[in-house]
């Protein structure tokens, strides 16, 4: 059975959220991914959850290092105290570039400075659960001051699940150390990566720190093409052809296309954008690359595709909701197969 949370358009703001939520759990999803890009990812969590009842809701992910632990940390106790115990912590790095000039904040060496991230808010929420003095010091953060007054004071569900975004080996294997789940790259989803390359960096991580993979949570989210009928179905999978030709003129992300023998696309992409050639960008992602990173099929179809494709690998799952509401019981419908799955 996969436990199937919604994804969520990067540009949605704060006027469509609520709606967005409320859509998602009608149709029966699991929970809600919220991104944290063009807008606020906590403040669009706060809304998700303040519109349902039962949705679980995670940040998709929560640019760490543009905040502190302890801000993240307010935050998330804030919104699992609202939630009854509904929201979920996604974090990730961003890349340098955008933390420096766009955030104007440090990057230093992302793998330990994530690791003491989530270490530094697994601290504090222990001194807000128990009021013991909060004594966290490290090379990249330090919080050793937490007066009574700034103190929330302990919740009904205070173990707030931490997932981190991971691509690369060491961040990998990090998160397999310390963190309560990871959340897949798009580009990272092809079944043979995920057996190969993520599930045995992630057991490095599992086996380095004594601990068993048992409750972690390996969240997949694929780019997907599908709806209500084949028609909607390619327009989709052109619109996937040209993210994974934005996507994958990024060096970091190259690894999952020298798997299938394909490194030199991405070089051709990165000098495309160098050469400011956006449009021709697509052209460059070949129908036999589309099918090894997108599961294609309409609303009847896709649940089994996805069961041949994931099966076995991962227990949540991403999976897009319609942009027109009158698809909502054909998406719904989907869903319910994807939850009745015996894979597992």
């Amino acid at each position: 059975m996969f436990e199937v949370f919604a994804s969520t358009p990067e540009d949605m703001g704060p006027a469509a959220i609520g709606a967005h939520a409320a859509r998602a759990e009608a149709m029966g999803f699991d929970g809600l991914q919220v991104p944290d890009a063009v807008h606020d990812g906590l403040l669009l969590a706060a809304m998700a959850l303040n519109a349902t009842t039962k949705l679980t809701v995670s940040t998709s992910v929560l640019v760490a290092f543009a905040r502190s632990p302890m801000i993240s940390a307010i935050a998330a106790w804030d919104l699992q105290k609202m939630s009854a115990g509904r929201f979920e912590v996604g974090l990730g790095t961003q890349i340098k570039a955008n933390i420096e000039k766009r955030y104007s904040a440090r990057w230093d060496s992302p793998v330990p400075q994530m690791r003491e991230y989530v270490q530094a808010m697994k601290a504090v929420f222990h001194s807000f659960q128990t009021g013991e003095r909060l004594a966290f010091e490290g090379e990249h953060y330090t919080l050793t001051k937490l007066q009574p007054f700034f103190n929330p004071g302990p919740i009904e569900h205070p173990d707030i699940p931490i997932l981190c975004g991971a691509v690369g080996p060491a961040m990998t294997a990090m998160v397999g150390r310390i963190a309560d789940g990871m959340i897949t790259h798009p580009t990272n989803t092809p079944p043979e990566y995920i057996r190969e390359v993520c599930l045995p960096r992630l057991q490095a991580g599992f086996d380095s720190a004594q601990r068993s993979a048992e409750g972690f949570k390996f969240v997949l989210g694929p780019l997907t093409a599908t709806g209500k009928d084949e028609q909607q179905v390619a327009a989709e999978w052109e619109k996937m052809r040209n993210l994974l030709g934005f996507l994958y003129s990024t060096p970091a992300y190259w690894p999952s296309l020298e798997l299938f023998g394909w490194q030199d696309k991405g070089q051709q992409l990165l000098d495309m954008t160098r050469q400011g050639n956006w449009q021709e960008m697509p052209n460059i992602i070949t129908d036999d690359m589309l099918s090894k990173f997108v599961p294609r099929g309409t609303y009847s179809e896709i649940a089994e595709i996805f069961r041949n494709r994931f099966g076995g690998l991962a227990r949540r799952i991403t999976f897009p909701m319609p942009e027109n509401p009158a698809d909502d019981a054909l998406c719904g419908a989907a869903v319910q197969q994807l939850q009745r799955s015996d894979t597992f």
